[in-house]
């Protein structure tokens, strides 16, 4: 099967009478607005502000038993251990429930399972440990919501449980003492896509609201809440484009020596940082850590005040995330061999083998689903069971797929475009073939092919840098809030080369015989013999900032060539 090539979706053109409603903002940008449904002056001014939601953390169900319960450690001296998670997510919801307790003065040790021993979430054995240790209470962050029979084994052993986590729940539901997921049943919070730190922040500031720690404020955690946030590709709308952007409004001056020498190694200026640092930069730098080694060395550097002992971690974690990258190229590039690509009736992908490196097969999931447009998994095959992690399509829910082979499962969990799950290697073959089928089920009579969405039609002679600074007010731009993406026809291509180690990025020089500009298109490397001498392009307006010195720039998102 050949990747697909992306159809691009351009929005109507704005209405005249709406046009002059938006009057306020330069063309461009008012058909930018029009095609994320914004058509009055009023609704543009309240999305481009974002306001503070004036939601009342307490009604998250679970909140005040949870708070019940800590105070009770508080007043006690109990010892707490935080139980997490070893992605980006979860550490950063690790290292702010520490923070929080460490506060209240709780005696505090934190445990983040291994990928690679113990895979995600919960277990008995830890749970054990932890209790053979002194522990009193554990309390959870971005996991635990499936973890049933895990919360009555603590019970059993006279171990305290607050579960805190943001993922689907399932059929059955945990009994700790306390639960908080705005997914669980009868939840009243309205937000539902917080991230697992997110979650983690409802709990803390009703801890700091109630017990009032004297040496932390709310607003000290939002640099935490803001890369989680972000490195966890929830949805950037509502309360999380608000906690984001305050986030990022902290993160300009970093107060966490980690952070500042994580900035310091990839290059990311803090007074102009946004997003997609976070997403490229930041995030993938955290996440490495448990992927290729131990994520006690992420949460240590978020953790840290030693100057030294920070630019250590910081560069540790730079080292890992290259390590990361060349393991996932060589992953992908037998898992296309190994997963059926190549056949044009395969509805999903789906690869296992004993040499693939369990912390990066989801990165390896994600890049077959990008590539071919359709669900991927891809699984370390251990000698008696296979532990695999899926990425999806928007047409394919992978949590509901997997939710129908439970029984083949010893377990699993996600989203709707990710998941993962262990399975026997005696189940493997029937899973396949279950997966395979439900998919094709699911798929085979829907026109499914990879879309952009296009807010503009426009012309280069058009850009401004003041475009740029109106579209900055979109930020924090993300999941389902996504940058704006314009489109221009015709374009001359005045000059083509190959950049990147391995050749594999596309640097351009693009006029409309009125102006130039620069423009980069990564992973396009490989168009270069066949470009042609003028283009259609789908791009991003942006600055390129580069050794002190900013110049504008377009960030191709695709190319087609004129039929």
């Amino acid at each position: 099967m050949k990747p697909q090539t992306t159809i691009w979706n351009l929005k109507d053109r704005i209405p005249e009478n709406i046009s002059q409603e938006l009057s306020a903002y330069s063309p461009i940008f008012r058909q930018i607005l029009y095609s994320r449904d914004i058509t009055t002056a009023q609704e543009a001014e309240a999305f481009l502000t974002i306001h503070k939601p004036s939601i009342a953390d307490s009604t998250l169900l679970g909140i005040p038993e949870a708070v019940e319960r800590i105070r009770q450690a508080v007043d006690k001296n109990e010892k707490v251990a935080i139980y997490g998670d070893y992605d980006a997510d979860g550490v950063t919801a690790t290292a702010l429930m520490r923070q929080t307790l460490l506060a209240l003065g709780l005696d505090v040790q934190t445990y983040i399972p291994n990928r690679f021993t113990e895979g995600y979430g919960l277990n008995k054995t830890a749970l054990t440990k932890l209790k053979q240790e002194g522990v009193d209470l554990v309390i959870t962050v971005d996991c635990g919501i499936r973890a049933v029979k895990e919360a009555q084994h603590a019970k059993q052993i006279g171990l305290d449980l607050v579960i805190t986590d943001h993922h689907s729940t399932g059929p059955e539901l945990p009994e700790p003492i306390a639960l908080v997921n705005p997914k669980q049943p009868d939840d009243p919070y309205p937000e539902k896509v917080l991230a697992g730190v997110g979650v983690a922040y409802k709990l803390a500031l009703a801890l700091i609201e109630t017990l009032k720690p004297p040496t932390l404020m709310p607003e000290d955690l939002l640099d935490l809440v803001a890369i989680g946030t972000v490195a966890d590709l929830v949805p950037l709308v509502g309360e999380n484009r608000w906690l984001v952007r305050q986030g990022l409004n902290h993160l300009k001056t970093p107060r966490r020596q980690g952070i500042l020498s994580l900035m310091g190694v990839t290059g990311i200026n803090a007074s102009s940082i946004g997003a997609s640092d976070i997403g490229f930069g930041i995030g993938p730098r955290l996440n490495a850590a448990g992927r290729i080694g131990s994520a006690d060395d992420a949460l240590r550097l978020l953790s840290t005040t030693d100057l030294f002992e920070a630019g250590q971690y910081a560069q540790v974690l730079d080292n890992r995330n290259r390590e990361r990258q060349r393991i996932t190229h060589e992953i992908q590039d037998l898992a296309e061999q190994l997963s059926g690509a190549d056949d044009p009736d395969t509805f999903l992908l789906f690869a296992h083998h004993a040499d693939f490196n369990p912390g990066v097969v989801g990165l390896a999931a994600s890049r077959l689903s990008e590539t071919y447009y359709l669900p991927a998994i891809v699984g370390h095959h251990g000698e008696k069971s296979t532990r695999a992690s899926c990425r999806s399509i928007p047409e394919f829910h992978i949590t509901h797929a997997l939710e129908e082979c439970s029984d083949l499962l010893t377990q699993f969990g996600g989203h709707a475009a990710a998941a993962g799950f262990t399975v026997p290697n005696d189940n493997l073959e029937a899973l396949t073939y279950r997966l395979g089928k439900i998919a094709k089920e699911a798929l085979k009579d829907k026109d499914i092919a990879p879309s952009i969405e296009i807010d503009a039609d426009v012309k280069l002679v058009d850009l401004k840098y003041s475009l740029i600074q109106e579209m900055s007010r979109l930020q924090p731009t993300g999941m389902q809030n996504p940058s704006p993406v314009l489109m221009s026809r015709d374009v001359y291509v005045r000059g083509a080369r190959a950049v990147g180690k391995d050749g594999s990025h596309l640097k351009l020089v693009l006029s409309d015989e009125h102006i130039t500009y620069d423009a980069i298109a990564f992973r396009k490397g490989h168009l270069i013999d066949d470009i042609p001498g003028q283009i259609d392009i789908a791009f991003a307006f942006e600055i390129n900032e580069f050794n002190g010195k900013q110049t504008l720039q377009l960030n191709i998102k695709d190319i087609h060539f004129p039929q």
